[in-house]
């Protein structure tokens, strides 16, 4: 059963699943430009410049890509960790403690990129990568 215990598969299959899900939310806030019109209101709201809502392309296009094909793999999933803290920071804060009504955590989504972000950041790429790291 030793070709069940493969880190570097492991890591592949993280990765992809991280950013290639991921990379889907990027690529509609590219096609629903008021998108970004919304994220920067909210930033607007909190005191902080407005500019910094198109940053979810470096968190939600960029740093997906970047896990997809293993390049600066450590780097882009941090870019993926300060998206999701935005993100929970600007529109989920009120849910942090709620649960569905099916018992599962309100933020179960938001939840799995930033951990499965995090994990990556401290895992790596891998061996299996364009770039490892």
């Amino acid at each position: 059963m030793s070709f069940l215990y493969n880190e570097e598969l492991g890591r592949l299959i993280l990765r992809l699943t991280v950013g290639g899900l991921m990379l889907f939310h990027g690529v509609a806030k590219i096609l629903h430009t008021g998108t970004i019109d919304f994220i920067s209101g909210r930033l607007v709201e909190t005191g902080l410049p407005g500019m910094i809502a198109y940053g979810v392309y470096a968190g939600e296009v960029l740093a997906p890509v970047m896990l997809i094909l293993g390049i600066y793999c450590r780097a882009g999933a941090a870019l993926i960790v300060v998206n999701m803290l935005f993100a929970i920071g600007l529109s989920h804060m009120a849910d942090i403690t709620a649960l569905t009504d099916h018992g599962g955590w309100r933020l179960e989504l938001q939840g799995f990129y930033l951990f499965g972000a995090l994990a990556v950041m401290f895992l790596g790429s891998g061996r299996i990568a364009a770039r490892p790291d």
